[in-house]
């Protein structure tokens, strides 16, 4: 009992320091996201150790729920109306963006001196970004437009695309590695899996989630839906080892653009996503070893380097060629700068499939996560105000945080 009323307590007191953490950042420049981490860093084991030993315990299953949710509502954005408004826009920018970063990324590399496999992992791993964070700061600023809605298209397909990236790469690091012909075939069989098996369950749990949406009523029945929805499709992503953020994507966009009353379950999930974000965003920065970025060197500040520098330009590139505004060509990709969890994933597969570069990837990876995570957030709030859709500021206390 004295275990279950710590973790309580401890729960209790995380929610509240989470609320500080958004009161606070109305009177800083700094997103909530930034500080929810900051307060984690402080009282994680990088700083003050507050936290009871068996909190990291938790952190698998609150983080689940939480990019379930995300993803959910990520889906929720791809109707087929909203598609053909910014669906050009957010492919061609994805597409560019994806490509600029692994480009980037690998050819910095070998310039200052990493092997020619190191830096195919961290072309394939760079892509990636924390599409929960990106989300929370434009909820936050209760940011509303093209560029907003571009965005949120654009983080929401950009984990796919770099599945592919970096099944490809993979494949082709262990090719010159020397490994059997069966590894780099296993590589892309990964791949493949990863991201069909999780279409292919997304739409056999959407489908018929649409049809019972528009059978029954407001409230508290659509409520117990959305939720069981989510997790149904999420846990049978983990059990199928399929990826359950596109899993729950795939849900959501197949409900958007099958059910009658479409928008009644994602806004269950709005009231209800808020208290597992502060968990998530708390426990990740308490999760983070700051001791980490002593580890980068050289390869890591070229990594974070070339990762940002990728990103601005092939964002700028794709919204160039297909003719975007202005301000999505200049803005998208610092908007998209965070990285977090999808990277770290990557990294642990990196390190099992090629053991020779397994030491350098995951340290080099931790690093600059910690990095990505405390600054990109900032980096998409001043990309948000700067395109003229982050003024609308909304209250932290309405319950759709």
């Amino acid at each position: 009992m004295e275990d279950l009323g710590l973790v309580i307590t401890t729960l209790g007191a995380l929610l509240l320091l989470g609320l500080c953490g958004d009161l606070l950042s109305r009177w800083l420049p700094l997103p909530r996201v930034t500080l929810l981490i900051l307060f984690g860093v402080l009282i994680g084991s990088s700083g003050l150790a507050l936290l009871p030993e068996r909190t990291e315990d938790w952190y698998p299953l609150i983080s689940d729920i939480a990019l379930l949710m995300v993803g959910f509502l990520l889906g929720g954005k791809l109707s087929l109306a909203n598609f053909r408004r910014v669906g050009r826009s957010v492919l061609g920018i994805s597409l560019f963006k994806v490509a600029g970063v692994a480009l980037c990324v690998f050819l910095g590399l070998l310039l200052v001196g990493v092997s020619p496999v190191l830096a195919l992992v961290l072309a394939g791993i760079g892509p990636a970004t924390a599409p929960a964070a990106v989300t929370n700061v434009v909820e936050e600023l209760g940011a509303e437009g093209s560029f907003t809605d571009t965005l949120l298209g654009v983080v929401a397909i950009d984990d796919a695309w770099g599945l592919i990236v970096f099944s490809l790469l993979l494949a082709v690091a262990q090719t010159l590695t020397g490994g059997a012909e069966g590894s780099a075939l296993d590589a892309i069989r990964y791949g493949a899996w990863d991201l069909g098996g999780a279409l292919i369950l997304g739409l056999a749990v959407g489908i018929p989630a649409a049809y019972l949406t528009g059978r029954l009523n407001p409230g508290q029945p659509i409520q117990a839906e959305a939720l069981g929805v989510v997790l149904l499709a999420g846990g049978l992503a983990l059990w199928l080892e399929v990826s359950y953020l596109l899993t729950a994507l795939t849900v959501g966009a197949t409900i958007v653009n099958l059910a009658t009353h479409h928008d009644r379950p994602f806004h269950e999930i709005e009231h209800i996503e808020w208290p597992f974000m502060i968990l998530f965003f708390l426990l990740a920065g308490a999760s983070l070893h700051v001791a980490a970025l002593a580890g980068v060197g050289v390869a890591g500040g070229a990594y974070i380097g070339f990762r940002g520098l990728g990103l601005v330009i092939g964002s700028s590139l794709g919204g160039f060629v297909i003719d975007a505004q202005t301000r999505i060509r200049r803005w998208m990709g610092w908007a998209t700068m965070p990285q977090a969890g999808v990277a770290l994933g990557m990294a642990l597969v990196a390190s099992n499939a090629l053991p020779e570069v397994g030491a350098e990837v995951l340290p080099l990876v931790v690093g600059s996560t910690v990095v990505f995570e405390l600054l990109g957030p900032v980096l998409t709030r001043a990309a948000l105000i700067r395109s003229g859709e982050g003024g609308n500021r909304r209250s932290g206390l309405d319950g759709e945080a």
